[in-house]
Formats: structure tokens, sequence, C-alpha cells
């Protein structure tokens, strides 16, 4: 038997160090080739490091949240053969240290962090009791699992997982709801007392997201500025064009409408079409329009990119939309896909509350921000009448973007959106 030793790879573009955001296996599994073992944090992206070999974890190198040098020692993997790692070697040991080991069943990849929720516990599980950990201990589950138990009010470490170096999946939690009562932490009422306190370290995509965000407030002037839009007639042209071609073409949201209105409103003010290098003094203004779009993922809020929006039609704006956003959702989006772009659009759906006061993302200075459609009674020519009605929210570098630009900016893209036919006219 031999030991191969697997370094932090270079992951590209002069990054020198990346942080170790979670491991997904422990000293002691068995892994097989490609078998993804941790997952790094860059700047922007997730990145996924896959093991070369077959065999069995024998030392980690790093905890999450560790910032780590690209080369440095990563995990060692005991190995059928000699290994890479000569007996002359002094590398230094690893942190971690071998804990008891359990015979495995069978290697096997860990389950995708794109897990979907399961409808029907296992029967086979329902007469376990609850796991015993420390207070402290991580159980290993992926961010979709832990959400899920969040919204189930079930607190992992009482959970005995099925997978892979016993990770807990949605059916573990589907089946521990299922023993009912019994399951459950003894105690009082609902109303009891409670004392206990979470430490829970801002590490991974949580703290990228930490440090763009105050950055952000602590380097731009933000004033936001809201408007209120009467989508009726937008919507029934969205339902007509579902409804004639959206088994061919696929189905459009409201997100490629605002997409086209934004490139066509840019044309009058480009100074919204810009990013800002305050510490060289300078504004550039970009021709093309790369359109970010805040998506919501498991691991945090990111901003995949539709490049080139100028050039896109409305299903193939749509097309590309859904495409980054599965791909952020997953974990999946590359670098290029989450960053370049110029201007950005934020939008909660049905969430989207009535009005809100997005953050710039640095170093743009506009973003648009999209709050829910609601039916309310207006007033037109004297008549009231019901309208769906939709408020934009919208926030400003005010270093570079005066505040009557922003409120003309705003007006023209109202303009847009209550006469959709105009998104259309050249």
């Amino acid at each position: 038997m031999g030991t191969h030793v697997i370094k932090m790879p270079d992951i590209g573009e002069g990054i020198a160090e990346v942080e170790l955001s979670v491991w997904h296996v422990k000293v002691g599994d068995m892994v097989v080739e490609d078998q993804v073992l941790a997952d790094v944090m860059t700047d922007k992206a997730m990145v996924d490091i896959p093991s070369p070999v077959h065999g069995r974890v024998i030392a980690l190198g790093g905890e999450p949240g560790e910032v780590m040098a690209v080369g440095s020692e990563l995990i060692r993997i005991e190995v059928e053969g000699a290994g890479n790692l000569k007996e002359s070697a002094q590398s230094a040991a690893p942190v971690a240290k071998p804990e008891p080991v359990a015979k495995p069943e069978q290697a096997s990849r860990p389950e995708p962090v794109t897990e979907k929720p399961v409808a029907a516990p296992r029967p086979a599980q329902a007469a376990q009791a609850p796991v015993a950990r420390d207070p402290d201990e991580r159980p290993l589950a992926s961010p979709a699992v832990r959400k899920h138990a969040l919204d189930l009010g079930i607190q992992l470490r009482l959970v005995q997982g099925s997978g892979p170096a016993g990770r807990i999946l949605h059916e573990d939690l589907e089946a521990y709801l299922a023993q009912g009562p019994s399951s459950q932490p003894k105690g009082g009422s609902g109303y009891a007392e409670r004392h206990d306190e979470q430490q829970i370290p801002v590490i991974g995509m949580r703290r990228k997201i930490a440090q763009r965000m105050q950055e952000a407030t602590q380097r731009a002037a933000h004033f936001s500025y809201v408007e209120e839009i009467d989508v009726t007639a937008l919507e029934e042209l969205r339902v007509h064009l579902n409804e004639k071609h959206g088994a061919g073409r696929g189905k459009l949201t409201l997100l490629p409408f605002l997409v086209r209105a934004l490139v066509v409103a840019l044309r009058d003010f480009p100074q919204m079409n810009a990013r800002y290098d305050d510490e060289a003094q300078v504004i550039h203004r970009s021709g093309a329009v790369h359109v970010g779009v805040a998506t919501q993922s498991d691991v945090g809020l990111m901003v995949p990119v539709v490049r080139h929006a100028e050039a896109r039609s409305l299903w193939d704006s749509a097309a590309e939309i859904s495409r980054l956003a599965t791909a952020a959702r997953n974990g999946k989006a590359s670098r290029d896909e989450l960053s370049g772009s110029t201007i950005t659009l934020t939008s909660l759906g049905a969430l989207g509350g009535i009005v809100s006061t997005p953050v710039l993302n640095l170093p743009e200075v506009a973003i648009v921000g999209v709050n829910k459609i609601v039916e309310r009674p207006v007033v037109i020519k004297g008549q009231i009448v019901i309208r769906k009605m939709m408020n934009l929210s919208s926030s400003f570098d005010h270093r570079v973007v005066d505040g009557m630009d922003a409120a003309q900016f705003i007006q023209a893209l109202r303009g847009l959106l209550e006469q959709p036919a105009t998104l259309f006219v050249e």
C-alpha cells in the first residue's frame, strides 16, 4: 500500500489562495476516482476538488473556513501500489487525526448538493432512536438538506444519516419525522424557556457575501429611488406569448422583459451601464449590456451574468437566465459566468414585498430591484379600476450618478414596461 497526496490545485487567473468551504469525506472513508472530496471557494465561485484515485482517506489537510495556499497539502489517500508520496518526503503531516473506521459497504460518490426532497419516508427507519452527538458536532449534510431541516424544525445532530460516511439525506429527515414524538428531544411544551445558543462560523460563500456587502456599503454612496409601475398590459402580453409560443419556445417570466427594458433604456442613459474604479478615479462605460441577475442558492446569493443582452431576443434571454440560475443553484456556475456584469437586476419574485433597498454590486453604479406584482384599485380618467401594479426599487452610486439622472432612467423604464410594444420598436 502507498500514499497519494492531493495538493490544492491551481484554480487559474493568478489566484494564490482559496478558502476550504466543505469536506465531502472524512478520515476512513473509501473514495473512488472522480468522487468530489471537497469544495473550495475563490473570490466568486465554488470549485469541486475531485479524487484522481481510488483508496481510503487517511488524513485531511485543513478545516472548513481555512484559507489555504495553492500547492499546499489538501488530503492523503491510501492506495494500492506505491502512491505519489516518496519516503524521503518531509511534508508536514495534515492536521486531521484518524478516526475509527467502520467497514465500508461500498465506495460511492456523495449525494450532490442538488438533492431533491422525496415525498415519502422510508419505513425501514421508523424504529430508529435519535442519534447522540455532541452539541458542537456538525453532521455531514448538503446545504439543501440543512435548509430542509431548518424549515422542518429538525436538529440535524439528532438524525441518523444513511448516506456515504453517515451523510444525512432528505429521506433521513422524512424518516425522522415519521418516528413521531418519541424521536423528538425530551422537554416541555412549546412555551418552555430555552437557553441554548448556536455558534455558526461565517465561512465559504457566506463570508464572501458578507465581505462584498460590507465593502459596497462602505465604499459607495448609496441612494434609492422607488417608482410604481402599471404592468397590466405587460402581463397580458406575457400570457399571450406563452399561450401562443410557450410549447415551442419555452415559457417567459417577467425577467426577460425587464432585461429588454434595461437594454432599450440604457441607450439614452449610458451612465447607468458603467463600472466605477474608485481607486483610479475612472468610470468605465460599457457599450455591451451584461446584466447580472441576482440568484439565491443554497450557499447564498450569487449573481450570474447574461452577457450581451443587447443582442438577445426575449426567448434567448429567458433561456440564458434559466440556464445560469440552474448552474448557480447547483453550485456549477463558472467564475466567468459570475463576473463581468455592468448592471444588476434583482428580484424576490412573489416574496418581493412593496419596497426594498438593494445594495450595489460593486463596482457597478446601478442596481434595479423588482418588487411583487399585486392587484390594486387605481384611478384612470376619473374611474376606479383594478390594475396589476409593481414597484421598482433601485439603488445608485451617488458618487457618479446624479439623482435627476436616476429618476429619469427609472421613468424611462416605467414608460417601456407600461407600453410594452415600445420594447420592440427600433
